[in-house]
């Protein structure tokens, strides 16, 4: 064993799409050392290297042979394996063979006095060097792509063509076939600087060999450049670089050499909506702009090159050329949408279906005004802000037929904002529908004002509510329209204003539109569908929140259809058991034991002038606590009914500790039952203690 080697593996390809290579480099990282464990071949850490054109496993201290091994089995009871003259049975037969062994190679072993039959087999050592072909070829089988194709006439199937492989343990080069290619020795460097082919020593110099051929092999490797290089730039320009996370991840993955460059556009273009500049150049090509001392977009901007540094003159060149035209464009389809008022734009909406069955995004438009003015009207919302509101509903989808949106599809919303500011629309009208697409995920931030989130909450649930109709719900993993998304969006515009109305009503209303629109369908199902998923979704935050799931229950089993009263009263309910975790564990005890012994056909009129001193203090205690529990979920003081619930806990603990519910005698056993209902009625709006029980 002490004979040992590094391995050396490499995939040679044409350029692997950048966020497919990042999974790839993730599914490498496993499925490497499970491979080798799978065959019980012994080595030490296992490092993977990867760039658009290649994916690299290093793997350290792989011995020359297998471990010889031992394998002990133990089958049926000897009893069942052989027959009273001694003989294997059936079971014995297939049990020795199943262990590739004769029946006459099973022995007896007693265990705890009984006798079992056990087999040995002998595991011989085997050479590494001929197992790793297949090992090999089956980690290559086994990565996982989003998309696959095929190439030349074999029948292997690959992110892209695979060109050359490199596999050495030590310098012994490993025959492994893929695709009609046979690894060997020699490796390709950089498609520019130095394509190669480069001769391979040994297994340890696989790394230094792709390096010195102006590869960068590690995706950190390549992130530490560019960031290097973004810095020397905004040390000498003054400016400050946007660098999106996704961008950054695609840009390190596009490249093998990485250097970062300066370009620059005609301020001309700056005339153009900001936001029309960066998705030009962060999400059309990759580049990243570059913002002055005060945070506005300079005509500057890095552009990371995969070319030789030498002819970066070239380089800049070419990339100021392509960004020039993409700007041309903008700036023609930004002047020509200014040609018309926003509101113009609304009825081509007929032209852009939202979904076969609920009709076109002006039908869509529609139904979010009505859905608004319901909004408007539930939450008390002032006479100028309901104006506001309506305009704004209005007009929010109008930009997606404006020739700037339907050729930079990211800018939805904003644009129309921009054309509604030119139009002479209110600013807070502008805002609105700029800022109604938010939140976009989870996190971001939700409308600044009352006439974003309501227009906001209405196409989001306008949205849900039309989908679920027409049996378009999420199922599984499978969400294309982000419905999840989408009630995540109204939660939280809910949860963080405060806004004063009810979401479920608001469903009744939405649902009532689309039946007034003539859309048919079950509404009692699709209601209480809709109305599941946002308690689930609500439970699924809650959860993420830390907030345990016994106590979500506890609430939900009080018939709660609110999300956001869900959400409000379990997390007080979390943090009065955290702040009292003995008078809460001791109450849902307590309430539990009622529970079980109560009877709901006895009613709760208990006479009182039969009641013990201690069932007449417990029977005094619940009358108080129900009218305070009453008063504060009526204004809203949850935290303050459970305070008042925890004054039972004496009470009832003293009850339970002196008293025998279930007396031999009928009526007073009745009498202490209904006693017992009220009490657990106490706790009938407020939670159901029982799901909280020590189990």
């Amino acid at each position: 064993m002490a004979d040992k080697k590094t391995l050396a593996f490499e995939i040679g390809t044409e350029e692997i799409p950048a966020f497919d290579l990042k999974r790839a480099t993730e599914q490498l990282a496993e499925l490497m050392p499970a491979a080798l464990d799978a065959v019980r071949i012994p080595h030490g850490d296992v490092a993977i290297y990867t760039t658009p054109r290649r994916l690299i496993a290093i793997v350290a201290d792989v011995a020359a042979s297998t471990e010889a091994l031992e394998e002990v089995f133990r089958g049926p009871a000897a009893k069942i394996a052989f027959d009273a003259d001694g003989n294997p049975t059936k079971a014995a037969i297939g049990f020795a063979r199943g262990k590739g062994l004769d029946v006459d190679a099973l022995e007896r072993r007693d265990e705890n006095g009984t006798e079992y039959v056990y087999a040995t087999r002998q595991v011989a050592a085997r050479d590494v060097a001929e197992l790793l072909p297949e090992v090999l070829r089956g980690v290559i089988d086994a990565i996982s792509w989003p998309k696959s194709c095929r190439w030349g006439t074999t029948s292997e199937m690959f992110s892209r063509p695979v060109r050359w492989m490199v596999a050495l343990l030590g310098d012994r080069v490993i025959p492994v076939e893929y695709a009609g290619l046979v690894a060997g020795n020699t490796t390709r460097g950089h498609r520019f600087l130095a394509p190669g082919p480069h001769t391979v020593p040994a297994a340890d110099d696989l790394v230094s060999v792709v390096e010195g051929a102006y590869v960068v092999p590690t995706q950190e490797g390549r992130e530490a450049v560019i960031r290097e290089g973004v810095a020397r730039i905004e040390a000498e320009t003054g400016y400050t670089a946007e660098l999106p996370p996704k961008t950054l991840t695609e840009v390190i993955n596009l490249s093998e050499y990485p250097t970062p460059m300066v370009g620059a556009f005609d301020e001309e273009f700056l005339k153009v909506p900001e936001e029309i500049i960066v998705d030009a150049m962060l999400m059309h090509q990759r580049y990243f702009p570059l913002y002055d001392e005060q945070g506005k977009l300079t005509n500057k901007f890095i552009i990371v090159s995969n070319g030789d540094p030498a002819h970066a003159a070239t380089i800049v060149d070419g990339n100021e050329r392509v960004v020039a035209a993409r700007l041309y464009d903008a700036k023609f389809f930004y002047d020509e949408d200014l040609k018309k008022p926003l509101v113009d734009f609304v009825d081509r909406l007929d032209e852009v279906v939202f979904q076969e069955a609920l009709g076109t995004m002006r039908d869509k438009t529609a139904r979010v005004v009505k859905l608004s003015a319901r909004i408007t009207v539930a939450a008390g919302i002032e006479q100028e802000a309901m104006r506001d509101i309506a305009r704004a509903a209005y007009l929010a989808k109008a930009d997606l037929v404006t020739s700037a949106v339907i050729e930079f599809t990211s800018v939805q919303g904003i644009m129309g904002s921009y054309y509604a500011t030119a139009a002479g629309e209110p600013e807070r009208v502008a805002r609105a529908i700029a800022e109604h697409y938010m939140p976009r995920f989870s996190g971001d931030a939700i409308p600044t004002d009352i006439i974003g989130q309501v227009v906001a909450l209405s196409d989001k649930l306008d949205t849900i509510c039309g989908l679920f109709a027409v049996g378009q719900a999420p199922t599984g993993s499978s969400d294309p329209f982000a419905l999840r998304r989408a009630a995540l969006g109204v939660l939280a515009i809910l949860e963080e204003t405060g806004l004063p109305i009810s979401l479920v009503e608001t469903i009744d209303g939405a649902l009532i539109i689309y039946r007034e629109a003539g859309l048919e369908f079950d509404n009692a199902k699709v209601r209480q569908e809709i109305i599941d998923f946002f308690i689930t979704r609500e439970k699924v935050a809650l959860r993420d929140a830390g907030v345990k799931a016994d106590t979500i229950d506890a609430v939900l089993a009080c018939g709660i259809e609110e999300p956001v009263v869900l959400a409000r009263r379990a997390r007080a309910l979390e943090a009065a058991r955290s702040e009292n975790p003995q008078v809460f564990d001791d109450l849902a005890t307590a309430f539990a034991r009622a529970n079980n012994l109560r009877e709901i056909g006895l009613g709760t009129g208990y006479k009182k002038a039969e009641l013990t001193e201690v069932e007449l203090s417990l029977a005094e205690a619940v009358a108080a606590v129900e009218t305070a529990v009453a008063e504060a979920l009526a204004d809203d003081r949850y935290a303050d009914a459970l305070v008042a619930l925890a004054g039972l806990r004496a009470p009832v603990d003293e009850f339970f500790d002196t008293t025998m519910v279930m007396d031999e005698d009928p009526e007073v056993r009745a009498n202490r039952l209904k006693l017992l209902n009220r009490f657990a009625n106490t706790f009938a709006h407020v939670a159901d203690f029982s799901q909280m029980a020590k189990k």
